[in-house]
C-alpha cells in the first residue's frame, strides 16, 4: 500500500503565493513521475504540472511562468510553488505518483487533495 499526503493549501489573495507539498510513503521501490492535478467545482480534473525522476518538467499553459514543480527523490516528495495566484486557480489540488512497488508492479496513486482558494 502507498499513501500520498498533500499539505500547504489554504486561502490567499490574488497575486499571492502558496507552496504545496506531497509526501509518498509505503510500498515504494522507485517513483517514476509525480504530478499535480486540480479540479474546480463543476469542472473536470486537469493536469497542472508533471516532473520525472530525472527532473524533466511539463506545465499546463495556464500556469506556465507562475507555477514551479520540483521534487526531492530522497524524501519521495513533490512540491508545487504557486506564485501570482489568480481566482481561476481556485480548486482542489491533487498529487499523483506513477511508481514501481518493491515487488516491481507499476502502480498509480492519488492523494486526498488539498483546497486552494484565491480571493479577488
Amino acid at each position: 500500500q502507498v499513501q500520498l499526503v498533500e499539505s500547504g493549501g489554504g486561502l490567499v489573495q490574488a497575486g499571492g503565493s502558496l507552496r504545496l507539498s506531497c509526501v509518498a510513503s509505503g510500498n515504494i521501490f522507485v517513483i517514476r513521475a509525480m504530478a499535480w492535478y486540480r479540479q474546480a467545482p463543476g469542472k473536470q480534473r486537469e493536469l497542472v504540472a508533471t516532473i520525472t525522476s530525472g527532473g524533466s518538467t511539463n506545465y499546463a499553459d495556464s500556469v506556465k511562468g507562475r507555477f514551479t514543480i520540483s521534487r526531492d527523490n530522497d524524501k519521495n516528495t513533490v512540491y508545487l510553488q504557486m506564485n501570482s495566484l489568480k481566482p481561476e486557480d481556485t480548486a482542489v489540488y491533487y498529487c499523483n505518483a506513477d511508481l514501481l512497488s518493491k515487488t516491481m508492479y507499476r502502480l498509480n496513486y492519488w492523494g486526498q487533495g488539498t483546497q486552494v482558494t484565491v480571493s479577488s
